[in-house]
């Protein structure tokens, strides 16, 4: 009930799940489907779901050279499943709401995981709360901004016959009482205030970590962008050679390689406080041209 006054649905359009992690075995479970597709890079565990539930899976590879950015006309129309994350993990693009809609069709389901959405300052291209897409589905998670990911919450937002069906294919008892607790904390409208002023400061913390990387240009650091949610990709050359210094300097950075359509040269930078910001950037320049190298 509390998840739906937060977006000004009825309580029978809203599935809480243990995390969005599970919303997406749900899917893969649940949905009689014949040709899912996943919009890559992103988040690997849909198409894993969707794949250890017996289903060939179809990818739709985003290019680097368009900003990874959402081309509708390259979904295969006749793909009645199709999954985007918005923001996008790892490419941190955010995709017009506009444009995600014109991936709707009559009979197919549009999957669009808005985990990382609470960190855009106003929600601003956000579909949570639309009722006028046929076929949509949001899932979002409450672990993210409020680092609670060891409690498992999350929820899906759908037609009342998707919750049902998803519904019937959960285990009893999915979520616990602190996880029920803490889902009607974080949507409650201090906790909302609370978001919005974090996800302006993750904004301007970003916008410095961006900058400081500009420095980096002449070793050949290039940032994807321009990026909107609490992390940036980079693309750089010996990649996996700096994540590993990087690690011995103290500072882990996710690797990019396991993404589809991604590569070793790219690197995945959460956005943190200043403070943490410039330790990394000192880091980064040890790592990127370590003592003995000349840069």
């Amino acid at each position: 009930a509390a998840v739906a006054a937060r977006h000004g649905l009825p309580v029978d359009r809203v599935l809480l799940t243990a995390g969005a992690a599970e919303a997406f075995v749900l899917l893969a479970r649940a949905l009689k489907v014949r040709r899912p597709v996943v919009v890559h890079p992103q988040f690997t565990e849909p198409e894993a779901a969707l794949r250890d539930a017996g289903h060939t899976v179809g990818r739709v590879l985003l290019r680097e050279d368009d900003g990874f950015r959402l081309d509708p006309a390259a979904v295969p129309e006749d793909a009645d499943l199709v999954v985007i994350g918005n923001p996008t993990n790892p490419t941190s693009v955010l995709h017009p709401a506009a444009a995600i809609a014109r991936l709707a069709r009559p009979g197919r389901v549009l999957v669009v995981d808005e985990a990382f959405m609470d960190a855009v300052p106003g929600e601003r291209e956000a579909l949570a709360g639309r009722t006028d897409v046929p076929g949509l589905v949001v899932l979002r998670s409450l672990t993210k901004t409020w680092g609670l990911a060891g409690l498992r919450i999350g929820y899906v937002l759908a037609d009342p016959e998707t919750v049902a069906e998803l519904e019937r294919a959960q285990p009893l008892w999915p979520v616990s009482t602190p996880a029920l607790a803490a889902a009607t904390a974080c949507v409650e409208p201090r906790a909302l205030a609370e978001a919005e002023r974090a996800a302006h400061r993750i904004a301007a913390d970003r916008a410095h970590l961006v900058a400081g990387l500009a420095a980096f240009a002449e070793h050949g650091v290039r940032v994807a962008g321009p990026a909107e949610g609490p992390f940036v990709l980079v693309r750089m050359p010996g990649a996996a050679g700096v994540r590993r210094r990087l690690r011995e300097l103290g500072y882990a950075v996710r690797r990019g390689d396991t993404f589809p359509g991604l590569g070793e040269e790219w690197l995945r930078l959460a956005v943190r406080e200043r403070g943490v910001v410039e330790g990394f950037l000192a880091a980064l320049g040890s790592a990127v041209c370590p003592p003995g190298v000349v840069g």
